[in-house]
């Protein structure tokens, strides 16, 4: 049997703990229907008091404390509510007792915004790990040494888990329930809770928001002559020309203030337009690539598939506001 701790403090998300539970309880339920053991043992862990009043109007009761917590296979860090420095500030010890606990061997898993804690800890540093896409940008700023991966439901290394943001961090612990228990278990459990257990890309949720956390005045005017003439064709001659820069030093320069190239933030810029045209209305893709400033349909669907994860009619399909 599995030992899993389940980390819960103030600020935790309800469901990013009690979902988890719900999983990890009904696969031990199906296999005590099958005659067969179950699989996982589960403790509330906090740092110091028992009862956990939530931000909401919910309770959580913990089992036991950091210091009375003992042999464990997996510690889980679910997400949180609030802004990051003060959340991670208020867990400092708990951060610790994860980075002292994994010293020793015990696996890390973190679920949506947990991914906070992990990094908090030094447990990313040189290593891949993904998270809610809202927090990628802020967490490529705080943690330079970690390799954010936006697009990935998941990542498995070395003991370390991360998962994507919100219920899709529920496929990182159906992965875990396959590995833990196999693959027939957790096509189950997938069903059980209506899971898409193929999942592998988070993209398609993201909505892009111009990354702007960053203080060189240049490259801000330099974003916003590309959002406000996305749909014109410029090139990047002309946007490094509202900067006053050569073309090599204007590229160099954006990519460090924003993580993309000039021609990589044209691009998200044209596809979110494109996202939202085709979330509205039902105009022609051919019209709506025109508009976006692409003239060729087999490069605009190209570029939205890689930046997506879909094609644009799988994402109309996907996201169409009914009439």
């Amino acid at each position: 049997m599995k030992k899993i701790a389940m980390l819960v403090y103030e600020d935790v998300i309800l469901s990013s703990a009690s979902g988890v539970m719900d999983m990890l309880i009904g696969t031990n339920r199906l296999l005590e229907g099958e005659g067969e053991p179950p699989a996982f043992e589960i403790t509330l862990v906090s740092e110091k008091i028992r009862n956990i009043q939530l931000q909401v109007p919910a309770q959580f009761v913990s089992c036991k404390t950091l210091d009375e917590v003992g042999e464990t296979d997996l510690i889980l860090a679910p997400a949180f509510n609030g802004v990051p420095d003060a959340v991670l500030a208020k867990n400092e010890a708990l951060i610790r007792w994860l980075r002292a606990r994994h010293d020793e061997g015990t696996e890390v898993a973190s679920l949506c915004l947990g991914s906070y804690f992990l990094a908090e800890a030094g447990l990313l540093s040189n290593k891949c790990c993904t998270s809610h896409w809202m927090a990628i940008a802020d967490m490529q700023q705080r943690y330079p040494d970690v390799k954010l991966l936006a697009d990935i439901v998941m990542t498995d290394q070395e003991g370390i888990y991360t998962s994507g943001g919100a219920f899709s961090s529920l496929n990182l612990v159906l992965y875990l329930i396959e590995k833990f228990c196999g693959r027939d278990i957790s096509i189950q459990v997938s069903k059980m809770f209506a899971i898409d257990m193929d999942r592998v890309s988070q993209a398609h949720f993201t909505v892009f928001q111009g990354q702007r956390r960053h203080e060189d005045e240049e490259i801000l005017r330099a974003q916003s002559y590309i959002e406000q003439n996305y749909h014109m064709q410029i090139s990047i001659e002309q946007i490094a020309e509202q900067t006053n820069m050569s073309k090599r030093n204007f590229i160099r320069r954006f990519k460090s203030a924003t993580q993309n190239t000039p021609l990589e933030y044209l691009q998200r810029v044209k596809i979110e337009s494109a996202k939202k045209a085709l979330e509205k209305n039902n105009q022609n893709i051919s019209t709506l690539m025109y508009d976006v400033g692409y003239n060729d349909l087999k490069t605009f669907r190209s570029i939205f598939k890689r930046v997506t994860g879909l094609t644009p009619q799988e994402y109309r399909r996907k996201y169409r506001r009914s009439a």
